[in-house]
């Protein structure tokens, strides 16, 4: 079906644009992380009015500035890819998308660059308590800058609170505030935020434990270690209470992401979490099954729906089972019912011929206007609107239902190694305090090694959190409206290569650059400038 569809235009399409995100998403969670460090160590020079507190905000403060320089190129970059590359996608939802993408390209990138440098050549200009003002509002706003993004792709997740134009083929917003202040962007927000504060604080912390591995700067890498770690377990408990909330808005909205997680195809009495798996065995083609996998009874059913015995649809019940369940919102789970067709799940081999019937009645629709038939007009508009609820399965063949799922080797993996990160994280921090309260931190050389290796753990999290959320989502660039094979631009396949790997070229020069730079900074270390 649909073969006039390069797929392998999509597909690089798809590289080129993980490709730039993930580079992104290096400097991004830093620059939301640290500026928030580097504001409470200033609010304490100010009250103690100790300048060994200046050198150590000033240094941070250096480092985030070349963090951040290159983090404004990747993302200009990012946003100008959905008009070059998803020219498709952009014309369907832009009236949606491109306002909350309008406002952070403002706020990001024209005021909060302002912000940013104000404060970082406001010393001279400024008295001490003005300057923590200035650096606590960049502090403020720069995190808020990243609730319009954060919105936007969790409206592309679970698409609500729009209205499909027949007359322009493409979606309109219905009400502006509940798309970004929609339960499930808030979540979504405060999620990747304090998880971007963690990201930050590692990073302080296996600088400084750099420094008291080479016996410099040993006060001032003591003083950041106890910020960044009473820092990061604040944090820590906010992450860890949004990700149960956002398990559950998955088990809900995006069943078929779940059922890739946790690579089980039919729904057994109990629901068993996979810990790990050794390797992979194809029982019949295309349901691979994983073998000597560790497993936990009833445990996901209870994180999917606080219910060890909820059911929970797994890859086929979402492509092909036919039992009557429904989802109860006022009991926050699956129920086995009896009732009509409209409240049971609806089964995707069931919603393709679905959207077959609203194309048709689209196309006709679009007749009458032409025809001036007002009253057949409105007839099949009404019968579109009837399955429009099953927007985007047009695009797929009843025959080949295998496209509908993710990848679930990749997502299996890759959600285990990022909830294994996360999980370490906080034991190591842990150390952390303790050996600070005991003031033991420098007689032990293998923690200081360890807490240096947190950092490479937190950037596994961050990126893997990425890959978990996007990729979980395919293959949908709207959840269950657009496909991603029909939100590419007319390209030739060539030319996105050749992007690609230009851009992996200047992004991979970008990367090293700003490693050298910072690295020659912390081989320079803290000190004061002169004023």
């Amino acid at each position: 079906m649909f073969g006039w569809i390069d797929m392998s235009l999509v597909d690089w399409s798809r590289a080129q644009f993980a490709l730039t995100a993930l580079y992104h998403w290096i400097f991004v969670p830093l620059t939301l992380g640290i500026i928030f460090i580097i504001a409470i160590m200033e609010w304490i020079y100010v009250k103690t009015g100790d300048k060994k507190w200046e050198k150590t905000v000033k240094f941070w403060m250096k480092l985030m500035a070349i963090n951040f320089a290159i983090g404004v190129a990747t993302g200009i970059i990012l946003e100008f890819e959905f008009g070059t590359n998803w020219s498709n996608y952009s014309w369907f939802v832009w009236d949606i998308f491109g306002a909350p993408l309008a406002i952070e390209w403002i706020m990001a990138f024209f005021l909060e660059s302002v912000m940013m440098a104000v404060m970082f050549w406001g010393w001279w200009k400024m008295s001490k308590k003005a300057h923590v003002r200035v650096t606590w509002a960049t502090a403020i706003w720069t995190n808020l800058s990243a609730i319009w993004i954060l919105s936007a792709n969790a409206w592309m997740q679970y698409p609500v609170w729009m209205k499909f134009n027949p007359d322009l083929m493409r979606n309109e917003m219905v009400d502006f505030w509940q798309v970004i202040f929609s339960p499930i962007a808030m979540n979504k927000f405060l999620h990747v935020v304090s998880s971007s504060y963690v990201y930050a604080a590692a990073f302080i912390i296996m600088v400084s434990s750099w420094y008291l591995l080479k016996g410099r700067e040993k006060e001032f890498a003591k003083k950041s270690l106890v910020v960044a770690s009473t820092f990061w377990f604040i944090a820590s408990l906010v992450t860890w209470m949004t990700w149960d909330i956002h398990a559950k808005e998955i088990s809900k909205h995006q069943p078929m992401k779940l059922a890739a997680m946790e690579a089980l195809y039919n729904w057994h009495e109990w629901v068993w979490l996979k810990l790990m798996a050794l390797f992979w065995k194809d029982k019949t083609p295309g349901e691979p099954e994983v073998k000597l996998a560790p497993e936990l009874p009833k445990w996901l059913s209870f994180l999917a729906f606080s219910d060890v015995n909820s059911f929970v649809p797994w890859v086929n019940d979402l492509l092909y089972w036919n039992k009557n369940y429904y989802y109860n919102e006022e009991q926050g789970k699956y129920l086995k019912s009896d009732w009509s067709d409209s409240q049971r799940i609806r089964w995707y081999i069931e919603r393709i011929p679905s959207w077959k019937i609203a194309i048709k009645a689209l196309y006709d629709y679009k007749i009458a206007k032409k025809a001036w038939n007002e009253q057949l007009a409105q007839e099949k508009l009404k019968l579109f609107r009837e399955h429009e609820k099953d927007f985007g399965f047009w695009y797929f063949d009843v025959t080949n239902l295998s496209e509908l799922i993710p990848n679930v080797p990749l997502m299996f993996y890759a959600f285990r190694t990022m909830v294994a990160s996360g999980t370490l994280l906080p034991i190591i921090f842990f150390l952390i305090l303790l050996a600070s309260y005991y003031n033991k931190i420098e007689n032990k050389r293998w923690l200081l090694k360890l807490w240096m290796f947190s950092f490479l753990l937190a950037f596994l999290w961050q990126e893997l959190g990425r890959v978990v959320a996007e990729v979980g989502r395919q293959p949908w660039t709207v959840q269950w409206m657009l496909p991603t094979k029909m939100s590419t631009s007319h390209l030739s396949v060539r030319s996105v290569q050749f992007t690609f790997f230009l851009f992996l070229i200047i992004f991979t020069l970008l990367l090293i650059a700003e490693f050298t730079i910072m690295l020659r900074a912390i081989k320079d270390g803290p000190k004061i400038e002169e004023k």
